[in-house]
């Protein structure tokens, strides 16, 4: 399944249908009057969230989506059919923007969580709603509300507890696969991630998901390389992992570069907690890997070295990333952040 995670679409509700005049002409009925219908309403247009979907690759196929119109009243006070809504179904973490792509209009964030965006018609009176002691013939009747017409954004953020960024061919994907049951793709050349990848890590006896996004390149703000777009699948993430690679000869210049990025990018992703992971040190001796180490330590105050390759580090990174999401998780519940303990 190719991932698409941001469509225009184009909606319209339905048009109530159109009021009807008519009269009793019955056999045997010597006084006759007015006996027209109402119009049906016409259908809504709703979005929903539902489990089971990690894309919007379904609206790259269909961007057009019209609910039914009402029926119009026919005689007999006959009432018109309401026309039928629809429902456009979108994985949860789905933020609906405005025409203009950046006024967000709702979040959808829950399982089955749903939201009118456009209102159908309401039907028209039939001239059997007109009638009264002063006018019992009444010959006029009500068309038809028009329907809502507008045109959406629809932005996929994924929803996962650690995000991964970093600069190409940190090893970003490789970790992903070595901790979880997900199989990115991998490659000696950069880019070689184009979407995002998830997956579930099991640690402590707890499920964490993790986001891995194409890597980043100084200049993405402006575009360069993939661009800061994906970056908004890691912005409702408990942590970040910013992974660099340990082999490099520069550490401290990659770092710099990618944090330019997050922070040109917003304060979103710079304010959250952010743990600085050496990749690769399977590669280095001790006394190199120290000296990477003592270089990042002066940039931020948590680091820690992994290698995918032989697990070395690994535990105790993921038992830390744990602890993180737990106390997030506590903090939003309202209790107490110390009564989370942390054994690395």
């Amino acid at each position: 399944m190719k991932f698409l995670d941001l469509v225009k679409v184009y909606i319209r509700s339905g048009s109530g249908g159109s009021g009807c005049v008519s009269f009793r002409r019955e056999k045997y009925i010597e006084f006759g009057g007015p006996d027209g219908g109402d119009g049906g309403d016409g259908g809504s247009v709703q979005i929903q969230a539902v489990n089971g979907l990690n894309t919007l690759i379904d609206f790259r196929y269909q961007q057009h989506f019209f609910a039914k119109n009402g029926q119009p009243g026919m005689g007999k006070q006959r009432y018109g059919a309401n026309g039928s809504d629809i429902i456009l179904n979108v994985p949860i973490g789905t933020e609906i923007l405005d025409e203009d792509g950046e006024s967000v209009i709702a979040e959808l964030m829950k399982k089955n969580e749903k939201i009118c965006l456009a209102v159908g018609g309401n039907g028209g009176w039939g001239n059997l709603r007109f009638k009264s002691s002063t006018n019992q013939a009444p010959r006029k009747a009500n068309q038809g509300q028009l329907g809502e017409e507008r045109t959406i954004w629809l932005r996929l953020k994924l929803i996962a507890d650690i995000g991964i960024f970093g600069l190409p061919n940190a090893g970003k994907s490789t970790f992903l696969s070595v901790n979880s049951n997900a199989r990115p793709k991998i490659a000696d050349y950069p880019f070689t991630t184009l979407h995002p990848n998830l997956g579930v890590v099991a640690i402590d006896n707890r499920e964490l998901i993790f986001a891995d996004i194409p890597g980043l390149i100084e200049g993405a703000h402006s575009g360069k390389g993939l661009g800061t777009r994906f970056l908004g699948h890691i912005e409702r993430c408990s942590a970040l992992i910013h992974l660099i690679d340990a082999t490099s000869e520069n550490i401290v210049e990659d770092h710099r570069v990618v944090m330019l990025e997050l922070k040109k990018y917003g304060n979103v992703l710079v304010n959250k907690k952010i743990v600085t992971v050496l990749s690769k040190i399977d590669a280095l001796d001790k006394k190199y890997l120290k000296t990477q180490v003592s270089k990042l330590q002066k940039l931020t105050k948590e680091v820690y070295a992994v290698s995918a390759i032989s697990g070395q580090g690994m535990k105790s990174l993921l038992r830390r990333l744990n602890y993180i999401t737990v106390s997030a998780l506590s903090c939003d519940s309202g209790r107490d952040k110390q009564s989370v303990v942390w054994h690395p």
